[in-house]
């Protein structure tokens, strides 16, 4: 039996029926799943032999790590084999003078920030699901969070990584060298393909300095412009902001009243900047935010870490409204204030009674949009996903397309571009093993 022949490989406590297990749906509780087989390798050789016997049987799997995913990705929604990565969860020591360090795909990114951290360094990709995601699902889909603006996404932070084709074939590029030309990228290419062209099992990731002075203000504006002229302004002026984050009085309001936590004045719209370098630019950026009558800086860790929380814990204040339908997606800086305004109306228009709350990354464009309470959910992705194309944006920023958005890729993608994914997906993975159900649209 094919499960007999799994459990000949990683042991029988590593196999089982995932009917009622986390496994089976995604974060949103909006895709739901079914499979007879979990599975948790321990090593590249078991999971490449866990292949092997998938390939036998004519089965397919779905990579799985922290399953923090909101598109849809991570879930066996035809019965696949979930292939999940928790065991291959080892952090190595950082290496302080190269500034790296080299992890296994199931390695939570709290996990290697913590490890960085130890020696003085920091790891920059951070989000709110931080100690459940992993880093093979982060590589996955090339998550950013809110260190983008500075450090870029996750695809910058790999230095180097090592995953398994659908054959059971290695790619590794663990040298981790900066300079090497010598042909295609696979390690980029590896980057945000969802678990479709191979499964990451290590990476060798970049560290940055962990700056001694750190600098963090909320900002109140009147509208999404004015927080925009904000970000504009203080981002000009400065190369140390790390994150500058937007929030609506809706959405710290609820997240207040939710987590506890105190918000030091009302406005309209929020943004969350912080500044981290070797010297104080508390002066330096109170000089840029003179202008502004609404501000808070943080006076100390504690007070940090709940403006922090204030945003952080947006995605989970939602969900206590009830299961929201979640679009990530990027928009060009001189485009946001308008699409923030049209989202609203394109979402009213085929949902009357629905609750549209918009957060996210302003200063590279990143918006999250929450819609609660719409019953028509197709007529709704059509609504976000087409007004986003209409404002010149991208459907998925951060999550990937998934099984969400794979209909609507053509809003970002053009036919030829859908064409030569096709290509590269049939040449690495032709038999269609290696989660089958995302990003690129059915035939």
């Amino acid at each position: 039996m094919f499960v007999d022949e799994i459990r000949a490989v990683v042991g029988s406590d590593h196999v089982f029926d995932g009917a009622g297990t986390s496994h089976v749906v995604d974060w949103t509780g909006r895709f739901v799943g079914v499979t007879d087989t979990v599975v948790r390798p321990g090593s590249i050789h078991e999971l490449i032999e866990v292949l092997r016997v998938v390939r036998a049987h004519g089965r397919s799997v779905v990579p799985q790590g922290g399953n923090t995913g909101l598109v849809g990705g991570g879930v066996p929604l035809r019965g696949e084999v979930v292939l999940s990565t928790s065991r291959l969860n080892k952090v190595g020591v950082p290496d302080t003078a190269s500034r790296r360090i080299e992890v296994e795909a199931g390695a939570t990114v709290e996990s290697v920030q913590i490890a960085a951290t130890s020696v003085g360094l920091r790891y920059p990709v951070d989000f709110g699901a931080r100690a459940s995601a992993t880093i093979g699902g982060t590589i996955a889909t090339n998550a950013g969070g809110v260190n983008v603006l500075r450090y870029g996404p996750t695809r910058a932070q790999v230095l180097g990584l090592e995953a398994v084709l659908a054959d059971g074939s290695i790619v590794s590029t663990m040298a981790g060298l900066l300079k090497d030309n010598t042909g295609y990228d696979l390690r980029g290419l590896m980057c945000g393909s969802e678990g479709t062209l191979g499964v990451v099992t290590r990476a060798v990731l970049r560290l940055v300095p962990a700056h001694a002075s750190v600098t963090t203000v909320l900002v109140g504006c009147a509208s999404v412009a004015d927080a925009m002229s904000v970000v504009g302004r203080v981002c000009h002026a400065s190369d140390t902001i790390d994150a500058a984050e937007l929030m609506s009085r809706r959405g710290v309001s609820l997240t207040s009243r939710v987590t506890g936590e105190a918000v030091p004045f009302e406005a309209e719209w929020y943004v969350l900047i912080e500044s981290s370098t070797s010297q104080d630019q508390e002066a330096v950026l109170a000089r840029l935010l003179a202008g502004c009558s609404l501000v808070a800086v943080a006076g100390s860790p504690s007070r940090r870490r709940a403006l922090w929380r204030l945003r952080d814990e947006h995605t989970s204040s939602i969900a206590t409204l009830g299961t929201p339908l979640k679009y990530d997606v990027t928009v060009p800086l001189e485009s946001l204030p308008r699409f923030v305004a049209a989202v609203g109306e394109a979402v009213t228009a085929v949902a009357r009674s629905a609750e549209t709350i918009v957060f996210g990354h302003a200063a590279d464009g990143n918006l999250h949009v929450n819609v609660l309470g719409a019953s028509a959910e197709q007529a709704v992705d059509e609504a976000v996903l087409t007004c986003v194309a209409a404002h010149r944006g991208s459907i998925s920023a951060e999550h990937g397309v998934g099984t969400a958005k794979r209909e609507w890729l053509h809003l970002t993608r053009s036919a030829d571009e859908i064409a030569a994914m096709r290509a590269i997906k049939r040449a690495l993975d032709p038999d269609g093993v290696l989660n089958p159900n995302v990003l690129l649209p059915p035939l």
